[in-house]
C-alpha cells in the first residue's frame, strides 16, 4: 500500500488515528512532541481525523481539552461528530432484538456474560452491569435491571467473561453471534456487539466523503484489532509497538508505542 497525491510537502492528505493506546499515552495526554508532528502535517496541507471505539460522551472531553475542531469517527464508526460544532453528524444504532439474540446464542456457548451498554446521542450514558470490571474515571451508570438494558437505542453492547480472556470471548462470540452482529475487540477487557458490518472503515469512509478525500490519501495509526478495518480501508496501516499481534502481522510499518511517540516518529519521517 502506497501513498496516493501529495499534500505540500507530506505525501498523505488524510491522517486517522485512534486515541487509547495510539494518540494518548496512559494518562490520557498526547505528547508535544506529537501534537507537534500533527501539526506540522496539517500546515503541509494533511487533515487529521480521529478515529476512535470510544462513542461520542467519552471522547468530548478529550477533543474538547485539545482544542480539536475537525471531525471525528466515534462509535466503532457509528458516530460522525463535529467535535468544533459539537454536533453529532451521523449516528447507526444496534437493533435491540438483533442484540437479544446474539447475547442469548453467545451465552449459550460459553455462559453468563457481564454486560454494559452504550447509549446512542451526544449525552448518551454508559450502563454498566454487575460484574462488569471497572470502567475506570470514565462516567457511567450502574444497571441494576438488565430489562434496562433495552429501554432506550444503543451503539453498542460490551460483554466480559469470567475466565474467557478477550481474544478467546471475542471468536466465541464471532462463531455464536457473527450472523447477527459485529464482534470487535478494542481493547483490554473490551469486546463489543456492534450492528452487523459496521466498523470504524465505515464511519471513516463517511467522514473522508464529507471531506472530499478518498482511502488512497489516508495514512492510519491504530493498536488494536478493531483497527484492522481501517487499516485495510487506508493506504498505508501503522501500528504501534505496544500494539496487538494481530495487527501488527497487517501493518505496512510498526511504530514505537503510544508512549514513545511513536506517531511523531512517523509522521516527522515522511515530513522530511
Amino acid at each position: 500500500m502506497d501513498a496516493s497525491g501529495s499534500a505540500g510537502s507530506f505525501p498523505y492528505k488524510l491522517i486517522a488515528t485512534d486515541l487509547d493506546g495510539t494518540l494518548l499515552r496512559s494518562d490520557e495526554s498526547v505528547s508535544p512532541r506529537t501534537l507537534d508532528a500533527l501539526a506540522a502535517a496539517t500546515s503541509a496541507g494533511a487533515t487529521h481525523i480521529v478515529v476512535t471505539g470510544r462513542a461520542v460522551p467519552w471522547t468530548r472531553h478529550i477533543l474538547d481539552d485539545l482544542g480539536y475542531t475537525g471531525l471525528a469517527v466515534c462509535g466503532q464508526g457509528a458516530q460522525v461528530y463535529d467535535a468544533g460544532a459539537h454536533r453529532l453528524l451521523t449516528s447507526v444504532t444496534l437493533d435491540r432484538q438483533l442484540a437479544g439474540v446474539a447475547l442469548a446464542k453467545i451465552e449459550a456457548e460459553v455462559g453468563p456474560l457481564f454486560l454494559a451498554a452504550s447509549r446512542d446521542g451526544l449525552d448518551g450514558e454508559v450502563l454498566v452491569g454487575p460484574g462488569y470490571a471497572s470502567v475506570g474515571k470514565l462516567p457511567a451508570t450502574p444497571l441494576t435491571d438488565v430489562s434496562e438494558l433495552w429501554a432506550a437505542p444503543l451503539n453498542k453492547i460490551y460483554i466480559q467473561h469470567p475466565t474467557l480472556d478477550d481474544d478467546e470471548l471475542a471468536e466465541a462470540a464471532r462463531q455464536a453471534a457473527g450472523g447477527f452482529v459485529t464482534v470487535a475487540m478494542a481493547g483490554e477487557g473490551i469486546v463489543e456487539l456492534l450492528p452487523l458490518g459496521l466498523s470504524k472503515a465505515t464511519g471513516l469512509s463517511l467522514a473522508a466523503r464529507r471531506l472530499r478525500l478518498r482511502s488512497a490519501d489516508t495514512i492510519a495509526f491504530g493498536d488494536m484489532p478493531n483497527d484492522l478495518p481501517m487499516f485495510a480501508w487506508s493506504a498505508r496501516g501503522v501500528a504501534m509497538a505496544n500494539a496487538h499481534e494481530e495487527l501488527k502481522a497487517v501493518a505496512d510499518e510498526v511504530t514505537s508505542s503510544n508512549e514513545e511517540d511513536g506517531i511523531a516518529v512517523v509522521l516527522e519521517r515522511l515530513l522530511g
